[in-house]
C-alpha cells in the first residue's frame, strides 16, 4: 500500500463533498459529528506524503521528531531541499475537513502571533497548496484554539487570529499550545480559503496525546509534525486544498477580473460577496480597491482589513 495515500472514507472522495453556504456565518457547512466522514471505525495509518518536501525549507534539522515515523525532509546531498514536483500533490492529499465546533467567531484580527499568556510556546509553518502542489498565494487562514487552560475566549480575540500566505504560499504561526477540556483531545482550530474558493474548516492536532485515541473527531490524516525545540515546539502542517492546475493569485500588475462591483467605486461593500482582484468599493463614505481576491464575511470591512483592501 502506497503510505502517501490515504484511503477515501467510505468510498465517499473528499472531493465529492458539497460545499454549501451557512446563511449564518457566511462560511460553507462543514461535516458535524455523526456524519460517516468523521466516524471511520477503520484506522487509518498516518503516512509520509511526497507533499513533505514542501515542509524542507520549514523544519530545524537538528531537533528530534515527536511524530515518530516521520523522517528528516528530502534532501541533496549538500543539504539543500529538494525542489517541488508538479506531482508531488494529488486528490488522495487533501486535507480532510472537520467540523467547525461551537466556538468560532468571524472578524478575528490580522495578525500572525497570537501568544497571550502562560503556555509553552508553539509556532507553526507550512504550505497551502493546490491539487497540483502549486503554492497558493494570498490564501487566508484563520486560527482559533483553547488557552493553556482549556478555555476559549468568546468576548474578546485571545488566541484567535488570521494570516495570508506570502507569495511562496508560506504562513507562520506563533502560539502557545493548546490546553485540554472535557472531551477533546488536544487541537487546533483553521479555516482555509484560496482567493475566490470555497472555505476547507478542520483541526490539527498533535502527535503521542493520550487522548487521541478517545476523541472520536480525531484524524491522524491532520497531525501536525511536531519538534522539541528547548523549553519550545516547532510544528509544521501543509494544506492541500481542492484547486486545480494554477489558482489565482494576488499581483500588483496582474489585470483584474470582472469585478462584482462598478469600477468607479459606486459599489457598497456587502458581506458574503465575491470580490476580485482590483474590485473597488465604498464603505463608511470612502472608497477602497481590493488587493487579494476574496468571497467577504461579517467582520471583514474594509477599514479592518486592510491586507485585502487599500484605501482610495
Amino acid at each position: 500500500m502506497d503510505v502517501g495515500r490515504r484511503r477515501k472514507h467510505h468510498e465517499h472522495p473528499i472531493t465529492s463533498i458539497e460545499w454549501r453556504l451557512c446563511p449564518a456565518l457566511g462560511f460553507p457547512a462543514t461535516p458535524h459529528e455523526g456524519d460517516p466522514l468523521m466516524n471511520d471505525d477503520e484506522a487509518r495509518t498516518p503516512g509520509i506524503s511526497r507533499k513533505t518536501l514542501l515542509r524542507a525549507a520549514l523544519v530545524v534539522p537538528a531537533a528530534p521528531l515527536l511524530l515518530a515515523g516521520v523522517p528528516a525532509p528530502a534532501s541533496t546531498p549538500s543539504g539543500q531541499p529538494l525542489a517541488v514536483t508538479p506531482e508531488s500533490c494529488d486528490d488522495d492529499d487533501l486535507t480532510p475537513p472537520q467540523m467547525e465546533g461551537p466556538y468560532f467567531k468571524p472578524g478575528s484580527p490580522l495578525r500572525t502571533t497570537m501568544v497571550d499568556g502562560a503556555g509553552t510556546r508553539l509556532t507553526l509553518t507550512g504550505y497551502v497548496v493546490g491539487l497540483a502542489c502549486q503554492p497558493i498565494a494570498g490564501a487566508l487562514l484563520d486560527f482559533w484554539q483553547a488557552d493553556s487552560a482549556g478555555a476559549y475566549d468568546n468576548v474578546g480575540n485571545r488566541f484567535r487570529g488570521h494570516q495570508f500566505t506570502d507569495p511562496a504560499g508560506r504562513f507562520t504561526l506563533s502560539t502557545i499550545v493548546p490546553g485540554l477540556y472535557p472531551g477533546r483531545t488536544r487541537h487546533i482550530h483553521v479555516k482555509v480559503q484560496a482567493p475566490g474558493r470555497p472555505v476547507l474548516t478542520t483541526q490539527l492536532y498533535f502527535p503521542n496525546e493520550p487522548r487521541n485515541s478517545t476523541d472520536s473527531l480525531f484524524d491522524p490524516a491532520l497531525l501536525m509534525a511536531v519538534q522539541q525545540v528547548g523549553s519550545t515546539r516547532q510544528a509544521t502542517f501543509d494544506f492541500v486544498l481542492n484547486v486545480p492546475g494554477t489558482p489565482p493569485s494576488p499581483s500588483p500588475t496582474a489585470t483584474a477580473s470582472p469585478s462584482p462591483t462598478p469600477p468607479g467605486g459606486g459599489g457598497t461593500w456587502q458581506p458574503y460577496q465575491p470580490y476580485a482582484l482590483g474590485a473597488q468599493v465604498t464603505h463608511g463614505g470612502l472608497a477602497y480597491t481590493c488587493q487579494i481576491a476574496h468571497t467577504s464575511l461579517p467582520g471583514w470591512e474594509p477599514p479592518n482589513t486592510p491586507a485585502l483592501w487599500r484605501r482610495l
